[in-house]
């Protein structure tokens, strides 16, 4: 039997599992939600109909389910050579990828303030599977860690400096799994090293970020201390003023009703007062919905204004890339955000950007474009794979 690898993804109330084996081909992919509730299923990708979890079921019992079905398919008839887990906030602790022991759960936890709703959840995550396959190799891949690169001038706050020595308050960045597979994948679509390619990196979903990679290294990005600094999201505000605080405290709305709102109701959500979803607004808005439209301008003005502000870490740019659910998947978006961006030189084919799946270079641009545009699509399963695959020293390519 090849060797396997087993990623894991824990979300507040979800569990992702792919399964990949010793050519990088996905072999399965499954989703539970509705983690911890009474409606609790599970799915696996190409399978009809949901399997039901128990009332309050959490990771652990999705996890056995899950991982039970795998060998039912005949997909898992040995445990996996590796299993490799995303982890969201590593602070500045961890700069790579590590094989987890005692230290680095002791480490994840301890950054579980920084990332209050991501990292408990994580470790649920890989609990779970340390009680299932205590004697398979396990990765902690960080999405923190491949913005460690940032120069100081990028990601200190104008804050106290004791406020970073003695709490860590900083801006760390996210999404950085998903920045680094597109700045390799650039280079390779641009024929060049990734150490020689520099690129604006915009990933685009229900989260955002937008980095600045300057030969293959991070060196700018909009995330800050939390997920929820920067671009306008599907259900985060992005960057507000401070003073938003004092104001709303001022009307008689508390500090975590604020953080709730501003997490969970704002972006999108909170503009359209209709949903997260960019398919649903752009069909709202040819309808002639207002605040939906309203909502698509505000966040291509904001994700436009922030290319630009990338151009400032960098002494060259090889190519602006688009990835992530809206990135890949919205001409629109691409269209409307190059649209603010005339002065800089972007200039966008009509034909390839709406028809770009047919072409596998991934250019959109036009010939008069100052910069090549590319539309790549992130793989972050794949990159967790390879990770766990190359600390565990597997026969899978690494």
């Amino acid at each position: 039997m090849e060797d396997t690898v087993l990623v894991v993804n824990c979300g507040s109330s979800s569990l992702k599992l792919a399964l990949f084996n010793n050519q990088h081909r996905k072999l399965v992919s499954a989703l539970a939600e509705r983690l911890g509730q009474n409606d609790a299923f599970a799915h696996i990708d190409g399978q009809e109909g949901t399997i039901p979890l128990d009332a309050g079921a959490g990771h652990d019992q999705a996890l056995d389910t899950l991982v039970t079905a795998f060998r039912d398919l005949g997909l898992m008839t040995t445990a996996p050579s590796a299993i490799g887990h995303r982890v969201v906030h590593g602070g500045e602790t961890f700069h790579e990828a590590v094989l987890i022991d005692g230290d680095v759960l002791k480490a994840i936890e301890s950054c579980a303030g920084l990332a209050p709703l991501h990292n408990p959840v994580n470790l649920s995550g890989i609990r779970a599977t340390l009680a299932q396959f205590p004697d398979v190799p396990q990765t902690a891949v960080f999405d923190t860690a491949f913005h460690q690169t940032l120069p100081r001038r990028a990601f200190l706050y104008a804050l106290p400096e004791a406020w970073y020595r003695d709490w860590g308050i900083r801006r760390y960045g996210f999404h950085g799994t998903s920045h680094a597979f597109m700045a390799s994948e650039a280079a390779r679509l641009l024929d060049k090293t990734p150490a020689t390619t520099s690129v604006i990196s915009a990933h685009l979903g229900n989260g955002c970020s937008i980095t600045a990679i300057r030969d293959g290294i991070s060196v700018d990005t909009s995330m800050g201390l939390t997920p929820l600094e920067g671009l306008v999201m599907g259900t985060r505000s992005g960057d507000v003023d401070p003073g938003l605080f004092d104001f709303l405290r001022s009307k008689g709305i508390a500090a975590d009703e604020v953080h709730r709102v501003l997490n969970q109701e704002s972006g999108l959500l909170g503009l359209s007062g209709q949903t997260n979803d960019m398919r649903s607004l752009c069909e709202l808005a040819d309808h002639g919905h207002e605040p939906s439209q309203t909502a698509i301008d505000v966040f291509c003005f904001r994700l436009a204004r922030y290319v630009g502000a990338m151009m400032a870490s960098l002494s060259q740019l090889d190519a602006l890339v688009f990835t992530g659910g809206i990135g890949e998947n919205s001409p629109r978006i691409r269209e409307e955000t190059i649209r603010h961006l005339k002065l800089t030189g972007f200039e966008l084919s009509r034909d390839l950007n709406i028809h770009h799946g047919q072409f596998s270079d991934g250019h959109i641009e036009s010939p008069d474009s100052r910069f090549p545009v590319l539309v790549i699509p992130t793989n972050e399963e794949l990159v967790i794979a390879r990770e766990a695959a190359r600390l565990a020293g597997s026969d899978i390519q690494a």
